[in-house]
């Protein structure tokens, strides 16, 4: 292979990544995500914040491969469709949004010495690896292949681990007070996230 056509293989691969990378990072929303994060783990010590997160994104990406290799069939076997997928993912993410805003807060005592559990449900699914992320997946792997998407799908998990890093920095520059009322605000915002999600499932079921 000479050196042109090794790099017009080259510059088709980081066409095939960047084709995939852009809609996995749309799905997944790692920005977004930010304020939800904070608004959940400002009470925790960096150990545990660290802890959940890492929880959270090894969720994300074991769903995500599982969702690459057989989702369509895994689909299939179960009778779910693509409009169950996001009824359901929208229903709990409707219940921690409301029950943050009328409760002030859904997640206490859950976990081990009141620490509350949140890396594997909500941080990892349905936030990270929600049904547009492994919706995405299905279609990408499809037409990228897998290999590809997985690249994808681990650079999307390593920028949101060091967006995700940051938030103790955040919660030092605007306080305890301040992400308070800031969560009230991406409680709701998340409830409208949940409602886009439940609408779009009940449009699959009528199309």
């Amino acid at each position: 292979m000479d050196v042109s056509t090794a790099l017009d293989a080259a510059a088709q691969g980081v066409r095939l990544f960047l084709s995939s990378f852009f809609p996995v990072f749309v799905a997944m929303d790692p920005v977004g995500t930010i304020p939800l994060i904070l608004g959940w783990t400002r009470e925790l010590p960096s150990a545990e914040r660290a802890r959940q997160l890492r929880a959270g994104l090894l969720t994300a990406l074991v769903l995500g491969l599982l969702f690459l290799v057989a989702g369509n069939r895994l689909l299939d076997v179960l009778g779910i469709t693509v409009g169950d997928f996001l009824i359901a993912g929208g229903l709990v993410l409707l219940v921690l949004a409301v029950t943050d805003l009328v409760a002030g807060g859904g997640h206490e005592g859950r976990g081990i010495a009141g620490h509350p559990d949140l890396g594997v449900v909500p941080i990892g699914t349905p936030l990270l690896a929600g049904p547009a992320t492994l919706t995405t997946l299905v279609v990408l792997a499809d037409r990228y292949g897998g290999v590809v998407t997985a690249l994808s799908l681990l650079a999307n998990l390593l920028i949101a681990w060091r967006l995700f890093a940051g938030a103790e920095a955040l919660t030092r520059r605007f306080g305890q007070n301040g992400l308070r009322a800031a969560s009230k605000v991406v409680s709701l915002l998340l409830a409208a996230i949940a409602v886009r999600f439940i609408r779009e499932g009940i449009l699959l079921f009528m199309s």
